[in-house]
């Protein structure tokens, strides 16, 4: 997030305005394109850094493993296996990090809440829209 703030504030910012500033010295601005595509792209990225500045002051980082590392918490690598002897491994993140495609899940998940606090081989059971399902958990790692 600091790295697309950075991006956003100091190149990409910069940039717009210049083209902005171009684009309004051709005259009748009423009738330009490039000046009013440009004015809405500094509406996004000024909406995009104020949403990252408000985040950015909220957000804390966790660096330090648990005092229980037995137990699931935020940051943990999590193996479950289902009912069927399917296994799956997530990570529980931040709301911001989320990504299925590289196992993150977030923490306000239902998933991820119904696993916060468990230890090795406790039973997970979590509503899902096809109905009830039961997870082991199978490891935990930080």
């Amino acid at each position: 997030m600091r790295a697309e703030f950075h991006e956003l504030w100091h190149v990409r910012r910069p940039q717009v305005t210049q083209a902005v500033s171009e684009a309004a010295a051709q005259g009748d601005r009423s009738e330009n394109a490039e000046y009013t595509y440009g004015k809405k792209m500094l509406r996004e990225i000024d909406s995009r850094v104020r949403f990252l500045t408000k985040r950015l002051e909220s957000l804390k980082v966790v660096s330090a493993p648990p005092s229980d590392p037995s137990k699931v918490y935020f940051g943990a690598w999590v193996s479950l296996e289902d009912e069927d002897g399917n296994e799956s491994r997530y990570r529980i993140v931040g709301p911001d990090e989320l990504d299925l495609k590289t196992q993150l899940i977030s923490i306000d998940s239902p998933l991820a809440r119904a696993l916060l606090g468990k230890a090795l081989d406790a039973e997970v059971r979590v509503q899902t829209p096809t109905g009830e399902k039961t997870w082991y958990i199978t490891a935990i790692d930080y």
